[in-house]
């Protein structure tokens, strides 16, 4: 079952999306491996809030392949951003299993930004608010289901983490 927020979204904005069971997984790369797909291809969504205290938040869209890098996401989106909490995720995303964050934030009322290594994607998944089953679209849908998402370029490979965050 994917989240019900999703769901609706999908159906009232008419887009089109399957979806790919799997078996229960705990990180993005695991759930990637699992449905044989390359991580590139898996978007996952990185809930983040401002740093100003402001209570804005954000979220970010990334490959499951790459790291965040903080720095270079808040040059972009010209103010400081830090991860948000596990109660605030909590809050915003109350239909979805914990830590399984979709990468669809409109529907939540986010503002969303999505790192440009997904648009060379064809294809993309994401969890659909549980640990156990992704979206499937193409990359036209999913630029549809982030239309006003802003773009750019903030993440990178994963074995840059430690040195990135």
């Amino acid at each position: 079952m994917i989240a019900p927020t999703i769901q609706k979204y999908l159906t009232d904005n008419n887009i089109s999306y399957d979806l790919v069971p799997h078996q229960r997984t705990l990180s993005s790369l695991r759930t990637a491996e699992a449905c044989h797909i390359p991580g590139d291809r898996l978007a996952k969504g990185v809930m983040l809030r401002d740093n100003g205290g402001h209570r804005r938040y954000w979220l970010a869209v990334v490959p499951a392949s790459r790291q965040l890098r903080l720095g270079d996401l808040g040059m972009q989106l010209g103010q400081d951003v830090e991860l948000a909490s596990e109660h605030e995720i909590e809050q915003v995303f109350a239909d979805c299993d914990r830590g399984a964050v979709p990468a669809a934030g409109a529907c939540y009322g986010l503002e969303v930004i999505v790192d440009d290594e997904l648009a060379r994607q064809g294809e993309l998944y994401f969890e659909g608010g549980d640990h156990a089953t992704l979206v499937h679209m193409n990359r036209d849908e999913f630029a549809r289901l982030n239309a006003a998402a802003r773009h750019g370029s903030f993440t990178a490979p994963a074995h840059e983490q430690r040195a990135t965050m």
